[in-house]
């Protein structure tokens, strides 16, 4: 097979992907001088520095907070009398969805920002917003969800106050989501957030606030179909944000949109990598390219995720943030486990690249000892899957104290799933599928992290696998069902169903699987998709 250069394939891939895009997504691209949607803060500034404001917010809502933070700073420079910039200033060093936690310098920054926005704001709107940002930065304290909770409560605060501002509505509407990822009910905070979003959105259609926040709204278990025109539009109104070209994805993920996931994404990587940050890509391309690759390994398109994963090492230094350690933890874990190469998952290294804070990411570093483990348990090693269960229950652990609840969650979820394959291949049949059941029950009371594509091996996928080589395919086919109404249309889930339908004695559902799958992946290479083909024959 002839090799295309990396770095050619790389914009090959974005710029077909480009192309299919212009032809899929019809309608004009918006009027939009700045190419990030449209602001109108109005903020109590001169006239030059209200503009550059709405650049500045508008960037800040694509969630690309680094650019904005350097657009803010211009201004305080510019027109230090102007408030609202210095809150910007202070409102970008902390990323609510995020759940990344502030260095002290930043905190340091912070207060200093926001010292200076207090000292120069005259207008009682402008105060509201500047006190919730204050009152995230105000605690000493290094539990992350004590700093949010003043935030939240603040924009709570405001928009009681001026409920018809939009910003002010969009950004009430992040700290919903916000809160959500701590509540019990975490339903009640999406409507809420949805019905607020959709309404900013129908008096101002081009709100990069409002269509941002309302995919990460629909983007939980059974909300993805809920704002797709939104979602069709976003790319139209920031066509070289690279966070806006990649958002839509998050849906066609919960959808298993494959095609859509590579368009979006390709678009992403390629104008992403454009951005720098302190010498460092910035991690939006790699972002978009662990997507990318996950997409690309639904579609058992193999080698073209691997492609793309060489051209992203050949950066010479990504992002070092809580996104950039995960991607880069996440993308050769997926390309062996996906494939099941289980010798190449057992020789995954953890902690790579070393430029890369690993003590500050349980959950990052969690992913290479669970791929890992998960190869030495299928090749028969069990010392080293038994080291690497145990390296995840202490990263669990470590986590506990971490900023975001939910990772020791998903860490426990892997640990289990690894813990119910080394049962198995210890001859504790029932102790495994107990195992696997009680982690597809810790997932569900969790939604997926905004940074993820989807899990390297998903729980009920994992329990179909296990049933499948006890022999109990009704058991199997009922886990894969399971898996696949939770993210359908993933290579190995319609394989399992295919292979468990077989066995059960039910020709008309293995044919239904086999015929998902064919459509899912039409060109791969996989020897698994002979007894798919068979089976789509037969029928």
């Amino acid at each position: 097979m002839t090799r295309i250069p990396l770095m050619l394939l790389a914009t090959m891939l974005a710029s077909a992907a480009a192309a299919e895009h212009d032809q899929a997504h019809t309608g004009a691209p918006v009027d939009d001088e700045q190419g990030i949607g449209t602001v109108a803060f109005n903020a109590d500034c001169a006239e030059e520095a209200q503009q550059a404001f709405d650049r500045a917010l508008g960037m800040m809502h694509h969630m690309m907070y680094v650019q904005a933070r350097g657009e803010f700073d211009a201004i305080t420079e510019a027109h230090p009398d102007c408030a609202m910039a210095h809150w910007g200033v202070a409102t970008t060093l902390f990323q609510p969805l995020w759940a990344t936690t502030p260095s002290d310098a930043e905190v340091a920054r912070a207060r200093e920002a926001i010292e200076q926005a207090r000292n120069a704001v005259e207008d009682e709107r402008e105060q509201a917003l500047i006190e919730a940002t204050a009152a995230f930065f105000e605690p000493d304290t290094d539990r992350l969800w004590d700093r949010l909770s003043g935030w939240t409560d603040g924009m709570a605060t405001a928009y009681q106050a001026y409920p018809d501002d939009h910003d002010i509505a969009a950004l009430y509407a992040l700290s919903l989501l916000t809160e959500a990822t701590q509540a019990e009910d975490r339903h009640a905070l999406h409507d809420e957030a949805e019905s607020i979003l959709k309404r900013v959105w129908e008096e101002a259609s081009t709100h990069p606030g409002a269509i941002h926040y309302a995919i990460h709204a629909t983007d939980a278990d059974g909300r993805a179909e809920n704002a797709l025109e939104m979602v069709e539009s976003y790319g139209k109104i920031a066509p070289n944000v690279p966070h806006a070209l990649h958002m839509p994805s998050h849906i066609y993920v919960r959808l298993g949109d494959w095609p859509q996931v590579i368009d979006w994404n390709a678009r992403s990587a390629d104008v992403a990598r454009e951005h720098d940050v302190n010498g460092a890509i910035s991690f939006h391309y790699i972002h978009a390219v662990d997507y990318l690759v996950y997409g690309y390994l639904q579609r058992g398109e193999d080698a073209t995720a691997e492609e793309i994963r060489e051209a992203a090492w050949d950066v010479s230094r990504h992002q070092g943030s809580f996104p950039g350690a995960f991607h880069l933890a996440a993308i050769p874990a997926r390309l062996a486990v996906e494939q099941r190469d289980w010798e190449a998952a057992a020789d995954i290294q953890p902690r790579v690249p070393d430029y890369i804070a690993w003590d500050n990411f349980h959950w990052a570093e969690g992913l290479s000892w669970y791929a890992r483990g998960l190869g030495a348990v299928h090749i028969g090693d069990l010392e080293a899957a038994h080291e690497a269960e145990q390296r995840l229950a202490g990263l669990a652990e470590g986590a506990e104290s971490g900023p975001d609840p939910r990772f020791p969650v998903y860490i426990e979820v892997d640990r289990r799933i690894l813990e119910g394959f080394i049962a198995h291949a210890e001859g504790d049949d029932e102790r495994a599928v107990e195992l696997m059941r009680s982690a597809g029950e810790l997932e569900s009371s969790v939604e997926k992290h905004p940074v993820t594509p989807g899990a390297l091996l998903p729980p009920y996928e994992a329990l179909g696998e296990v049933l499948l080589a006890l022999d109990r395919p009704d058991e199997a086919l009922a886990a894969f069902e399971r898996s696949d109404s939770i993210w359908p249309g993933r290579y190995n889930t319609l394989l399992g169903g295919a292979r468990a339908a077989e066995g059960a004695g039910d020709p008309d559902a293995a044919l239904s699987w086999a015929g998902q799958l064919l459509e899912v992946a039409p060109n791969t290479e996989r020897d698994s998709m002979e007894q798919v083909r068979r089976l789509g024959r037969r029928g």
